[in-house]
């Protein structure tokens, strides 16, 4: 009996681990698909947010077209996210199935065994059959023996049926489990059919704005070349700003001072962690070389990365600094460059600023309000340096 019992706990534990590893890694896969489906359905509203307030007679421009391409990016992750989910889904109900098969083959088999001793202790349970069993023995050890093996299997019998049972609850939640595993799987097919539907009209309207905005080339190159030539002035003053910063240190290998170096250490410390230098805003241009939206065979250069944000919204310093220089690229266009150590950090697209060269500021900090356009498209051009090279932002800055 020893032997058969410790077989059948065996077997149990087996089951009971089978039945849980699956399922436990598949809800992990879950949860952070979930988080990231979460973001990307905040970035979209945020998105159709930032088109709303474009003026609805203006909203054949290139920044527009840049909004609607990154809501339709993000269309895309959250379409290949809820896809993603379906297939894990589709995993967990297929495994749960086979735990379920599992469970009723192995609760049939211990029912049936069960079945069979209880008949035998009902049928030598009586006093006068156990002390005939008892009796009936060669000698004095065999009865004992005996004796041994009626406690035993009394003890295996209640052992058992409370296993029934817990396998019996086990069984039930698993069911439970799986009509909800199998309603969520419904849910999100549904929401995948609705995002692909949105997708398409989306796409839509982004090859009937590029049509309009091919009508106007000549205009779109003008731009262009205005913005190319603000480009070069802020990349101009960055420069020398930098310059100035490492000759004010008086040797080559900037930073020299303690406090600069540390506040470097701690500034690369912080990579992959720094917050958004806006309290709420997508990526509308990402940092290297890119085709123009519109006008073909033309790339554009972005050495930074831009941010569209909501009208009013304030550029904020990214890490404890000392403002190096606050530059006047247009009217409409200031740039504040702030010092960390041996790197620095960029924010231009500014109408008003709050900060005067030489401050220190800290992370948080407000640097002054970015400018709004005529169109009402309000978005800050961000950059970072480490000495005279430009980074890309996107791999210092915090995922939002």
């Amino acid at each position: 009996m020893n032997k058969h019992s410790g077989h059948i706990v065996f077997v149990v534990t087996i089951l009971l681990i089978l039945a849980g590893t699956f399922p436990a890694a598949a809800q992990n896969n879950l949860d952070q698909l979930k988080k990231k489906r979460a973001e990307l359905e905040k970035q979209i509203n945020y998105t159709n947010h930032l088109i709303s307030k474009v003026s609805s007679d203006k909203k054949n421009t290139v920044y527009s077209l840049r909004l609607l391409n990154n809501k339709i990016q993000r269309r895309q992750e959250l379409s290949a996210t809820l896809k993603k989910e379906v297939l894990i889904l589709s995993d967990t109900i297929d495994n749960l199935h086979l735990d379920l098969k599992r469970l009723d083959g192995r609760l049939s088999k211990m029912k049936t065994e069960y079945a069979r001793i209880a008949e035998f202790v009902y049928k030598h349970n009586s006093p006068y059959t156990r002390l005939a069993f008892l009796f009936a023995a060669k000698d004095i050890n065999q009865a004992y023996q005996r004796l041994r093996y009626l406690s035993e299997v009394s003890a295996y019998i209640r052992n058992e049926a409370s296993r029934i049972e817990e396998l019996e609850q086990q069984k039930e939640h698993k069911v439970v489990t799986l009509n909800g595993r199998v309603t969520e799987k419904k849910q999100l097919l549904d929401q995948e059919i609705s995002q692909l539907s949105l997708l398409e009209m989306e796409q839509q309207s982004k090859n009937k704005l590029k049509q309009n905005l091919s009508k106007r080339e000549s205009r779109l190159r003008r731009q262009l070349t205005a913005q190319r030539r603000e480009s070069q002035q802020l990349n101009k003053k960055i420069k020398e700003a930098i310059a100035a910063a490492i000759a004010k240190e008086k040797k080559s290998d900037y930073p020299s001072t303690p406090e600069g170096a540390k506040l470097s250490s701690s500034f690369y410390a912080s990579k992959g962690k720094l917050p958004w230098p806006v309290k709420n805003g997508i990526v509308s241009q990402t940092f290297g070389v890119h085709a123009h939206p519109v006008i073909k065979n033309v790339k554009i250069r972005n050495n930074g990365i831009n941010i569209s944000t909501a009208k009013g919204t304030d550029a904020r310093a990214i890490f404890p600094g000392t403002v190096v220089s606050v530059v006047p690229i247009t009217n409409t266009n200031i740039a504040v460059i702030v010092q960390h150590g041996d790197y620095f950090t960029v924010y231009s697209m500014l109408g008003r600023v709050f900060v005067r060269t030489g401050d220190k500021v800290k992370a948080g900090q407000k640097l002054g309000i970015i400018h709004t356009s005529l169109q009402g498209d309000t978005e800050l051009h961000f950059e970072l340096w480490k000495g005279r090279q430009f980074q890309n932002p996107s791999g210092w800055l915090s995922h939002q």
